[in-house]
């Protein structure tokens, strides 16, 4: 199996979580605003289960949702990555790529430069054949990333874990199919290259990002208590 410990983008480490991440990601799992299109905040200790979760993946499949990081400063901004599709909805069975971040962090375009890495990972790394992506009809902010990263609408439908008159009940899924490996590599063949190793995942450097609406997508947590789609 390979590993994809740490990715690097110009701005940003996608990296596996650590015990100081903690604190910081139940704060974010409890603010309101940034899980605004989620039908209610977490307590610390589901944040924490999170956490694990997320870590037995990488243990499992080499890959999962990577802890997110400002290489500049070493702050710790959320998460950013890849997880299973649950089974009740559009796209069951396949891989979902999500995001998650922290309010200061959003506006600075870091959901798309980190879901970018991820999708590349997904397809030249992990050799994915399609990624999925799920979130609330009202959460246009995430759909926008979605786009960015080349995804295009697929299907609307009623979420099942959504109890009904919740605004929060219909969603939107988003598909991208792989271009193939070869395909993305010479469409990213912008000096840096692209380099593979398990390890260490080193992404062409970008240029400058636009300015972003905020950032949160979907995530369902694998059926856990935090409930199914993106955050803003």
């Amino acid at each position: 199996m390979t590993r994809f410990d740490t990715i690097e983008t110009k701005r940003l480490a996608l990296r596996r979580w650590q015990d100081a991440d903690r604190a910081p990601f139940a704060e974010l799992n409890g603010d309101p605003e940034t899980l605004v299109f989620f039908p209610s905040t977490l307590t610390r200790a589901e944040s924490d289960s999170f956490v694990d979760r997320m870590e037995a993946r990488f243990e499992a499949h080499g890959y999962g949702l990577w802890a997110l990081e400002v290489r500049e400063t070493g702050q710790f901004i959320g998460f950013t990555g890849l997880a299973p599709m649950p089974d009740d909805v559009p796209g069951a069975g396949g891989t979902e790529i999500g995001w998650r971040l922290a309010r200061p962090a959003w506006h600075h375009g870091y959901a798309t430069e980190a879901a970018l890495a991820a999708r590349d990972v997904a397809f030249t790394g992990a050799g994915l054949a399609e990624l999925w992506s799920m979130t609330a009809v009202l959460n246009t902010p995430s759909q926008a990333v979605m786009r960015r990263i080349g995804m295009t609408e697929a299907a609307r439908f009623e979420h099942p874990r959504v109890p009904d008159g919740n605004p929060l009940k219909p969603h939107v899924v988003y598909h991208l199919a792989s271009p193939g490996t070869g395909a993305l590599v010479r469409a990213r063949s912008d000096g840096a290259g692209l380099r593979l190793d398990g390890a260490r995942t080193a992404l062409p450097r970008r240029t400058a990002l636009p300015r972003r609406t905020g950032a949160s997508c979907c995530y369902h947590a694998d059926g856990a208590t935090d409930w199914p789609g993106r955050r803003r």
